[in-house]
């Protein structure tokens, strides 16, 4: 057992994990993030290449790494944890089309913006009238939260709005008829609602805003280098070529570059990315069968995050579960009083609060904890309480003859703990905390928020790439269900084998 635990550390710490807990070692390293899931085409994986990402985000940053002499390095996070990762110190700056409006402005530092754009309408392809802002009122529309889009929504009125942390959500509702249009900025409804045979972009582009890279306030020197590079980038016409070959140059780039050219190029990768679409969208049951069987690595790997997780963090909630379990039931008053205030706090509050608490507030106290780490504590600590419970029960369960007898023979109190009561305490206990390790396999896709891919996220990335909710669903659930499976087994076994009650009861 302990060899296990040792090879599920070695494989989970894998090296991103290592670079974020000692992100000085890596001095030439430009460490950036971006929330590559659903981002369709700043920051995504290649639908060709699962492996691989791309975008013209990615491809901007390797630019301006080079023009500073550096080697970008690429961090994934959720949306909602990229400015909190940028302040804890996680990497130097984030890319995630982050529209330079003054609240951002107020909470972070911005590079000159690298791009401007406008919003666009959505519609299913048999639908007509809805062209205009105006035209929507009186519609559902949806778009993603906290953007120019929705601000644009809810200021005009007269619109039933929904938003959406993630757009592929939101074209979902559009093609099943849950929404009458949708408004997002412009790059996004090019790359999602214009590949769809469905969809269709209808109406002039609305409005203006422009993108900025986002830095700490604090980190005013690498925002200069930046934005010195990207400056020469856009000067030298290289922004031009990188905009273009993605399909996303257009008359409001012209003019804020003042760049009026018309050099020939080709959008090959907009032509890559609707090629790749076509070949893994089909309906073919072999389509189908080749898509699938390549998520199988990934599935993999995303399996071992989660039980390496799950595993060290159980653990934990064992080990720190019987010592509260033993201050609560034999300790002194003030040791009491603490671990039942513990289970309490613990029990009172929910595990994504824990989790952010532990990643993003800790450092706020000089903690520092690389993803994995807080990823383990936080479950780890988070069931200690649930854990404490079953242990005190198990406890109490213990008829009160057996110290009694165990004194008589001449052993301590603390030898009658350890080798008569909590032995017999914890057999009672054995098939609800098997329980509870399933409960926690399951919990462990919370630790999705602070950049682990575990099976929650790499299901958020594949359904959200492919528009396959359905067939990854399944895959993913069975993985889940494949790593509890051993689980639910020893649990019958051990409710089988060693869930006798004891006789007699009493406080010992």
């Amino acid at each position: 057992m302990k060899k296990l635990f040792v090879l599920l550390l070695a494989l989970a710490i894998s090296p991103v994990s290592i670079a974020l807990a000692d992100a000085p070692a890596a001095s030439q390293e430009l460490l950036w993030a971006s929330d590559g899931e659903a981002n369709v085409p700043y920051v995504f994986h290649d639908p060709a290449h699962e492996s691989q990402m791309t975008g013209f985000e990615y491809e901007l940053v390797n630019e301006i790494a080079a023009r500073m002499h550096r080697k970008a390095k690429f961090i994934q996070n959720d949306w909602d944890g990229l400015i909190p990762g940028l302040s804890r110190g996680l990497y130097g700056m984030v890319l995630d089309g982050i529209e330079m409006t003054p609240e951002h402005k107020a909470a972070v530092l911005f590079s000159r913006p690298y791009y401007v754009t406008s919003e666009r309408i959505i519609v299913r392809h048999d639908q007509s009238g809805l062209d205009t802002m105006d035209a929507l009122k009186g519609h559902t529309v949806g778009t993603i939260k906290d953007t120019t889009a929705e601000r644009m929504l809810r200021r005009q009125g007269g619109s039933n709005v929904r938003s959406y942390e993630e757009e592929t959500n939101a074209f979902s509702d559009l093609r099943n008829g849950r929404l009458d249009a949708i408004l997002l900025d412009a790059p996004i409804a090019l790359y999602y609602g214009s590949i769809s045979p469905d969809m269709k972009l209808v109406g002039e582009p609305i409005g203006s805003m422009e993108y900025g890279i986002a830095f700490s306030p604090e980190n005013r020197a690498l925002r200069d280098q930046v934005d010195a590079a990207l400056g020469e980038i856009i000067q030298d016409g290289t922004l031009h070529r990188i905009l273009a070959r993605w399909n996303l140059w257009t008359p409001l780039m012209a003019n804020y570059t003042g760049d009026n050219s018309q050099p020939d190029i080709a959008p090959t990768e907009w032509d890559h990315y609707r090629q790749a679409m076509a070949n893994t969208t089909g309906s073919g049951w072999h389509v189908l069968v080749r898509r699938y069987v390549s998520f199988l690595p990934l599935i993999g790997q995303a399996a071992l995050m989660t039980l390496a997780v799950s595993a060290l963090a159980m653990v934990l909630a064992v080990a720190l579960g019987l010592l509260l379990a033993l201050a609560r039931h034999y300790g002194a008053a003030p040791l009491r009083f603490v671990a039942g205030v513990y289970v309490e706090v613990v029990r009172g509050t929910p595990l994504l609060i824990q989790v952010l608490f532990i990643f993003y507030g800790l450092p706020a106290f000089g903690i520092r904890l690389s993803p994995f780490m807080a990823g383990v504590l936080s479950l780890g600590l988070n069931y200690a309480a649930y854990e404490a419970e079953n242990y005190r029960a198990g406890l109490l369960s213990v008829p009160r003859g057996q110290m009694e007898a165990a004194i008589a023979l001449n052993m301590t109190h603390w030898q009658a703990l350890r080798l008569v009561i909590v032995p017999q305490a914890f057999r009672t206990v054995v098939p609800v905390m098997t329980n509870d390790f399933i409960s926690l396999l399951k919990d462990s896709s919370l630790v999705s928020v602070i950049t682990l891919t575990e099976l929650s996220q790499t299901y958020v990335r594949l359904s959200s790439t492919y528009y396959d909710y359905f067939g990854t669903g399944i895959m993913v659930g069975l993985a889940y269900l494949l790593l509890g499976l051993p689980f639910v087994r020893l649990a019958r076994m051990a409710e089988r084998r060693l869930g006798r009650g004891f006789s007699g009861t009493g406080h010992h």
